[in-house]
């Protein structure tokens, strides 16, 4: 077994967590807190400019960060999956708040019902429902 690992996670992270940095990270924040019920956890700006340096969100019981992208960092994006009770209800809380649909709704083979949206800074948000209580198998 790995150890490399084996070291404490505050509440909500894991190993692996994601880091947006986006142009406007108050309406992003503003965005995920109407669409995906985001809470803000904690606040750090830049003294010497104000902006944010770091925002801890928590969706569901996992965090991301963001910051005001700068520098190297500008507006990268990513995508997420997340992971919802109810797709269709949640794809169009996210597309009344200023979202774009990728996709609609949906099916599909893999055994989740999953719709796509992008959200006002860019990213990609694969919203799901398992709709078995089975891990994804390989073929």
């Amino acid at each position: 077994m790995n150890t490399n690992f084996d070291t404490f996670h505050p509440q909500g992270f894991s190993t692996v967590n994601s880091y947006l940095f986006v142009e406007d990270p108050l309406a992003l924040i503003d965005y995920l807190e109407k669409s995906f019920d985001a809470e803000e956890i904690n606040r750090v700006l830049r003294p010497e400019t104000g902006e944010i340096a770091n925002v801890i969100l928590k969706i569901g019981n996992s965090c991301i960060m963001l910051s005001q992208a700068s520098g190297p960092f500008l507006n990268m994006r990513t995508s997420f999956y997340l992971y919802v009770k109810n797709v269709d209800e949640m794809y169009q809380r996210a597309l009344d708040n200023g979202g774009t649909s990728v996709f609609e709704p949906a099916d599909q083979d893999f055994g989740d019902r999953q719709g796509g949206i992008q959200d006002p800074s860019g990213n990609y948000w694969w919203i799901s429902t398992r709709l078995t209580e089975n891990n994804y198998q390989s073929k």
